[in-house]
């Protein structure tokens, strides 16, 4: 098999759990990203371990066709974008934020897919200088876009709970051939200041940014608010998120 051939290769950052007495230190995340990335954007995914500053981040970066940001339980330290301090409670994840931040930069200077999901747009907001809101559902006017805590049912907590208007003639809009579609909401944080380079591709109907877009860089740079990778057969936006971020690593992959 040729190089240009073979399936592009897509890493998928891990969320890191300190040890204890009970147990060691685990690197984990969700089987859905990596499998939607698999099956819908063509490509053989990888996961990358979150060693933060120890980090082989040249070594990464030449290997990969493209990279996957997923949710996460814990928010990305506000010292990243010059935020108000957390509350000594606040999970954080210190190594995958120093894992990821660095690859999102690395990728996009080198053309690199980048595709976000939840905490993955704040993250490549934050990588590229821009800033989040801490609490979503304490600002004036906005609603509470957290997971639902009145069930522990998968499928409804990410049912469709709000809709998007997509910018006009935006990527997205373009990409759905719609002004408008349902999507889930399991999020605390938001967009806050969209880093430079970047352009808002949808909002919720409280004004919340659950989409952005780099226009010019090389490759696919996308951001998403909601979780496109649940189910994402079965949505036509994130279908073809997938196929694009699936279309621009196949090109990655052929000319580089």
């Amino acid at each position: 098999m040729s190089a240009k051939s073979k399936k592009p290769i897509i890493g998928v950052p891990v969320n890191y759990t300190p040890a204890t007495e009970e147990m060691s230190a685990l690197f984990m995340t969700a089987e859905k990203y990596a499998r939607a990335s698999m099956e819908i954007s063509g490509t053989a995914p990888i996961l990358i371990p979150a060693f933060g500053d120890a980090t082989h981040f040249e070594a990464i970066l030449d290997t990969l066709d493209g990279l996957l940001l997923t949710g996460g339980r814990a928010n990305v330290e506000p010292h990243h974008y010059g935020g108000p301090e957390f509350p000594d409670d606040e999970i954080i994840d210190p190594h995958r934020d120093k894992t990821v931040l660095p690859l999102i930069r690395g990728c996009i200077e080198r053309g690199i897919p980048v595709f976000g999901i939840c905490r993955g747009i704040q993250e490549i907001n934050i990588a590229m200088g821009g800033t989040l809101h801490y609490r979503v559902h304490v600002l004036p006017g906005r609603n509470d876009h957290r997971m639902r805590q009145d069930t522990d049912i998968m499928a409804e907590r990410y049912e469709p709970r709000h809709s998007i208007s997509l910018t006009p003639n935006g990527f997205l809009h373009n990409l759905l051939g719609e002004t408008e579609t349902m999507v889930n909401s399991l999020h605390g944080q938001s967009v806050d200041k969209v880093a430079e380079g970047f352009v808002v591709e949808a909002k919720s109907p409280d004004d919340v940014i659950e989409a952005i877009h780099m226009p010019a860089a090389k490759r696919f740079t996308v951001g998403v608010q909601w979780h496109a990778e649940w189910m994402p057969q079965q949505h036509d936006l994130a279908n073809k998120l997938f196929g694009a971020f699936g279309d621009a690593a196949h090109d990655h992959a052929a000319n580089n």
